[in-house]
């Protein structure tokens, strides 16, 4: 059992594998909602999200045979989600990582008020929504999919410090956005 990772709906993947187009719709049922979150984290954009979720799953399928169940499917499934959510947002052309310039400070100020109660969660979330391509990409990456900053690095073709630079600046950013909020409020 040692190095072997059980997959957790191992017929259907074996089914999916072998052609199986019921297999695959189940699949689909099972991981589209979590990948689904996982790309609009990434992408900001409810339609690059779908974009993405579509493509992942159509090159998951036609890649399926490659799994091997040295990670569990789910993990294996979101790194084609990221990579697809990723690349839509490079062809936005809004990916400048290194730019930080580029952030219209005036984009921050259609923020609707938000009740108190609510502030924790939705209100982060969607202020997150807000920040730049790079820095949100970065900062969910981190956060929400439990990627290291060395994975993210390989992901996003960056380096390591770029990565930690990214994050940290994300994390200022959102303070700084949160804090302009409550001062407005």
């Amino acid at each position: 059992m040692e190095g072997y990772i059980v997959p957790l709906h191992k017929e259907l993947i074996e089914g999916a594998q072998g052609g199986n187009a019921t297999a695959q719709y189940k699949l689909y049922n099972l991981y589209q909602k979590a990948m689904f979150n996982v790309a609009l984290r990434i992408t900001g954009d409810e339609m690059d999200a779908e974009d993405a979720l579509q493509e992942a799953f159509i090159s998951a399928f036609k890649n399926i045979r490659q799994y091997r169940a040295e990670a569990s499917f789910g993990a294996w499934l979101k790194r084609i989600v990221v990579n697809k959510a990723l690349t839509l947002v490079k062809k936005r052309q809004y990916f400048e990582l290194e730019d930080e310039e580029a952030i219209n400070e005036n984009s921050y100020n259609d923020l609707e008020p938000v009740a108190e109660a609510n502030l924790q969660v939705e209100h982060i979330r969607k202020t997150v929504q807000l920040l730049p391509d790079g820095f949100r990409t970065v900062l969910s990456l981190y956060l929400f999919e439990g990627y290291d900053h060395s994975e993210i690095a390989d992901i996003m073709g960056i380096t390591v410090s770029t990565s930690k630079s990214q994050f940290n600046r994300a994390k200022k950013k959102l303070r700084e956005m949160i804090n302009q909020e409550a001062k407005n409020g």
